[in-house]
């Protein structure tokens, strides 16, 4: 069980690094944004690896406090559901 869900975050945490990318791009070029909901809940639900990766490397949503607890939350929880599993 434990490599199906390691793989499973892995997965949506490219998913949301790539979404963080995407969103920059779009404000760069003024163009229509990817909803904060959408980021904020890939980073809970799974991607918050990615979402803070993506945050930092691509500077994107750093100054809102709450991407930055939505995604510690998250990848507080899915730690924790990693050594639960292991």
């Amino acid at each position: 069980m434990f490599p199906y869900v390691l793989y499973a975050f892995l997965a949506v945490s490219a998913v949301a690094l790539w979404q963080y990318g995407r969103d920059k791009r779009r404000a760069r070029k003024k163009k229509n944004r990817i909803p904060e909901s959408v980021l904020l809940g890939l980073g809970f639900f799974g991607g918050a690896a990615g979402a803070l990766l993506g945050m930092s490397l691509f500077r994107h949503k750093t100054r809102h406090w709450y991407f930055w607890a939505v995604n510690l939350i998250g990848l507080a929880w899915q730690i924790w559901v990693l050594f639960f599993l292991s």
